[in-house]
């Protein structure tokens, strides 16, 4: 299990993807009304309210709800969130990134600070994991698509600068200023995809041991379950073995 895994790079063992789904599409919801707040509520001519959509749709978020966010910004209405992201070193020296919308900067600090501290890490300054990263554009489809060589051959003619094809899934890495284009182009070829987003790719991933990797899931549970965050990366890769066993505890 790779720290840069897609959307649901948080959502682990044991049913965790249908965990608090209410949750999730609040989450959903609040990216949408940002981006359609920050740009036009027109999602071919915002990229990025396109991509929060697409985000939303991958979830299976009701078109109802999806329409209601962007209707809730057309009409100025809600809280006026900001961006922020917190960066930080959890278990095992794992290097943590945590992106959040919040209209209560010393609230989400106070939270992310604590959930760090309390499961064998420490928050840091910005940069100061970040500089370990990459800033790219991900878009992910199942296995199901194709075949390792059929994605290939669609992302190369798409412009996809990587890919990474699994058990389970095709990573497909862009150049961030190029996702929209690409994503717009691999649907033409291959259909909606699994999720479509920025990302942060780690340069180098740090191996956890099964006590590290207990830990951290701790964390990213406590992270995931704070309204204000909305993703979180990391550099950590967990063995095969070692899931094996944690959901057995």
């Amino acid at each position: 299990m790779a720290g840069h895994s897609k959307f649901k790079n948080i959502m682990h063992r044991k049913g965790a993807q249908d965990k608090k789904r209410s949750a999730m599409f609040s989450k959903l919801s609040r990216e949408i009304t940002v981006a359609a707040k920050m740009g036009t509520p027109d999602v071919d001519m915002n990229p990025r309210l396109r991509l929060a959509v697409n985000s939303a749709k991958a979830q299976s978020m009701p078109k109802d709800n999806i329409q209601r966010a962007i209707d809730k910004a057309s009409a100025n209405e809600g809280d006026d969130y900001e961006e922020v992201r917190y960066e930080g070193y959890g278990p095992g020296g794992s290097a943590i990134i945590v992106e959040a919308l919040t209209d209560n900067r010393n609230r989400t600090a106070t939270n992310v600070r604590t959930a760090f501290s309390k499961h064998g890490g420490n928050l840091g300054a910005t940069g100061s994991v970040s500089h370990g990263f990459e800033r790219l554009g991900l878009i992910v489809y199942p296995a199901s698509a194709g075949s390792e060589d059929k994605m290939l051959e669609a992302a190369m003619e798409a412009g996809a600068e990587d890919i990474q094809s699994g058990a389970e899934e095709h990573e497909i890495w862009t150049a961030a200023d190029d996702l929209h284009e690409v994503a717009g182009a691999l649907e033409k070829l291959l259909g909606e995809a699994e999720a479509v987003k920025l990302a942060w790719k780690p340069n180098i991933t740090v191996d956890m041991d099964e006590a590290g990797a207990g830990t951290l899931f701790k964390l990213l549970d406590v992270l995931d379950d704070d309204d204000d965050v909305q993703t979180v990366w990391g550099n950590y890769e967990i063995s095969d073995e070692i899931m094996a066993r944690l959901d057995q505890d």
